[in-house]
């Protein structure tokens, strides 16, 4: 019988791997504690229409990369969540998260898009989302790139840059997109499918083409700055002061549009060199709409997601991957009463914050002892009838020199727990 295999795209994370993604789970925690974010958790699955009025009806993610199905209950539309933002929204409206004023939230999980697997983009990928919901103002924005610049020394991360641009507000968008559209329409013949297919629902997504056939025609547009009001430069100016005085450095970039139509003013990527073609990190901006978007209060916010398989790619290209925590105290045994007696000391040893792995599936004390070695734990406790019957613990050092001794439980508790032990 074959054997079955994982979907293509949807990776395990195997025990040897584990460590990385602890260690990036627990700074992330920290970092995001320290900035006073607050955990909520979504669901995976959520409305096919919370997506299609979000993100946008006429983008890839709706038209092509979305995993939906028919609920076969109901008949309802139901989609496995491609992206955090606008469930994230979503819980605040229907729980009314903002009736005692702003909240800043956090979440972190799975995300899903049917695209076609390679390096550094995957079907079912992970992402930590940051949003700010009830904050106007660009000072929001500003504290969001400049926890991105400290999360990246915090992983020991320097190779990564931040781009931002604005987008201004509705109004200068839809003055823009009208030129964007005259202009593109002239040079018909020479745009690809897609930004044909993109012309008049959404002309914006032509600038962030990667067909490298588009990047002359994507040069020469007009410029989004050029139709941006008072109001959107003002905000896009002070950013840029607050980035300064923080001492974050950034590069304007006209043609960072994003790819979810629910954005306006700042939007931003932070990028690196070291992964190839998916060298987006890190990314997001202002959504001042999507509450009323989705069926809620009007209602400033802003946030951004990262990719966590790109980052852990990126901390194992730099270097720093941790090992795996190895035990404080493997647990050999042998006879009928040493066998039972073992328990109980693998169990009193844990009551000690201990790390303990009791040895199971029988063998010789010379084939356990190579076991207790290979688990990399810094001592034996080797148990047969004998210290069963004494109520004792025979302990052995397996990383340094000194003498097997019989102990009771508490003094080797006391042994292992030692300074500098």
């Amino acid at each position: 019988m074959k054997a079955i295999q994982a979907v293509r795209g949807m990776n395990d994370v195997l025990p040897d791997h584990a460590p990385l993604w602890e260690h990036f789970e627990q700074t992330v925690r920290d970092w995001l504690g320290r900035y006073g974010y607050r955990n909520i958790r979504m669901p995976v699955l959520e409305k096919t229409e919370l997506f299609v009025r979000s993100i946008g009806e006429v983008t890839d993610i709706v038209e092509k990369e979305m995993y939906t199905f028919i609920d076969q209950l109901n008949g309802e539309s139901l989609t496995l969540r491609p992206e955090g933002t606008a469930s994230c929204v979503r819980a605040a409206i229907q729980h009314n998260l903002l009736y005692n004023g702003p909240c800043r939230v956090f979440y972190w999980g799975p995300m899903f898009r049917h695209e076609r697997p390679q390096k550094g983009r995957f079907r079912q990928f992970h992402q930590v989302g940051v949003e700010a919901l009830g904050f106007g103002g660009p000072e929001v924005d500003a504290e969001h790139m400049i926890m991105g610049a400290r999360l990246w020394k915090d992983l020991g991360l320097d190779d990564i840059r931040l781009e931002i641009n604005s987008l201004g507000s509705s109004d200068s968008r839809a003055r823009y997109r009208s030129r964007l559209i005259a202009y593109l329409e002239s040079r018909i013949d020479e745009l690809d499918e897609d930004s044909r297919r993109r012309l008049h629902t959404n002309p914006l997504r032509v600038l962030d083409s990667k067909n490298p056939a588009m990047q002359s025609i994507v040069e020469q547009a007009p410029r989004l700055e050029d139709d941006l009001d008072e109001a959107s430069l003002a905000s896009f100016d002070r950013l840029q002061s607050l980035l300064r005085a923080a001492g974050v450095g950034f590069t304007i970039n006209p043609r960072l549009v994003r790819g979810l139509d629910y954005y306006n003013d700042a939007v931003y990527e932070w990028t690196t060199t070291r992964l190839g073609a998916q060298g987006t990190v890190c990314a997001g901006g202002r959504y001042d709409g999507l509450f009323a978007q989705i069926g809620g209060k009007p209602s400033a916010a802003c946030g951004f997601a990262m990719g966590i398989e790109r980052l852990l790619a990126l901390i194992e290209e730099s270097g720093g991957t941790p090992r795996a925590q190895a035990p404080d105290v493997y647990v050999v045994h042998a006879g009928e009463a040493g066998s039972r007696y073992a328990w109980k000391v693998a169990e009193a040893l844990r009551d000690h914050r201990l790390a303990v792995v009791l040895h199971c599936g029988g063998g010789s004390f010379k084939s356990q002892m190579k076991r207790a070695d290979g688990s990399g734990a810094r001592y034996a406790a080797i148990i047969g009838d004998d210290e069963a019957h004494g109520e004792v613990v025979s302990v052995k050092p397996l990383r340094e020199t000194g003498e097997q001794q019989k102990l009771a439980v508490d003094e080797v508790a006391e042994l292992v727990r030692a300074p500098g032990q």
